[in-house]
Order: C-alpha cells, then sequence, then structure tokens
C-alpha cells in the first residue's frame, strides 16, 4: 500500500511560479496546484512508504531555491 502526504509550501516573495516549475519537473509529485491563504502551493506527494515521502521532501523539495517553509500533512 502507497503513502500519501500534502506538503504544504509557502515561498519567498516572487518565487511562487519559479517553485511551481521545478515542482512539476519533479517524480513523486501527483499534483502541485498555487493556492491563496497563509501557503503558496500545495503538492500531493505518493510513495511506496513514509520513508521514501520523507526522503523527497527533505533531500529535493528542501532544497528548491525559494521555499521558506513546509508542513507536511500525511494521509490517514
Amino acid at each position: 500500500m502507497s503513502a500519501k502526504a500534502f506538503v504544504l509550501i509557502e515561498t519567498a516573495v516572487g518565487k511562487t511560479q519559479e517553485v511551481v516549475s521545478i515542482l512539476n519537473k519533479m517524480g513523486g509529485l501527483k499534483s502541485v496546484d498555487t493556492v491563496t491563504g497563509p501557503y503558496d502551493i500545495i503538492a500531493v506527494v505518493e510513495a511506496e512508504d513514509l520513508n521514501k515521502i520523507g526522503d523527497l521532501i527533505t533531500g529535493k523539495i528542501h532544497a528548491i531555491e525559494g521555499i521558506s517553509r513546509t508542513v507536511t500533512c500525511l494521509a490517514v
């Protein structure tokens, strides 16, 4: 059974579209949407297990320049 998470992403001013473009080229993401509210982007991540989701978020998403903060919500 696969694991799923919603990653709420806050970006630096003026960096949202650049971050969305990078995320859309990245594997492992089911969707990437620009949203209104306290966060700028919500990405849906699916992987084989929680460790792979963690690796994707900490190894790839956090490394993207322009991301200020993320909050990960695991689907149960």
